[in-house]
């Protein structure tokens, strides 16, 4: 069955970095669009990044463009949300997602991010 695992979630100081990762299986991450959303506290879940089925398209909420940088590892069938130059308002639950014919059909439990001094 499709299962996906956030990971690398971690309370961090402004302008710090993290790396998440979202290991995936019972599918071929290559195969299907991939999402992070995330949700922050008191707030509706918010689009943060996409990437297309061979890599070739990634894109970016505003609130992140320059910040994040959305891969993915075909090897280990793990997508990774790089993320730089963090800021409070970034603290959120992270979620990653897999498409199912243009919205989001199955999520992960979630990594925590806290961005705070």
């Amino acid at each position: 069955q499709v299962q996906l695992v956030e990971s690398g979630g971690d309370l961090v100081q402004p302008g710090g970095s993290l790396r998440l990762s979202c290991a995936a299986s019972g599918f071929t991450l290559s195969f299907h669009w991939m999402y992070w959303v995330r949700q922050a506290p008191g707030k509706g879940l918010e689009w943060v990044s996409h990437i297309n089925t061979d890599g070739s398209t990634t894109n970016y909420a505003d609130s992140v463009k320059g910040r994040f940088t959305i891969s993915r590892d075909d090897a280990t069938n793990t997508l990774y949300l790089q993320m730089n130059s963090l800021k409070s308002e970034d603290t959120a639950v992270y979620y990653c997602a897999k498409d199912g014919g243009g919205q989001a059909d199955h999520w992960g439990q979630g990594t925590q991010v806290i961005v705070s001094s």
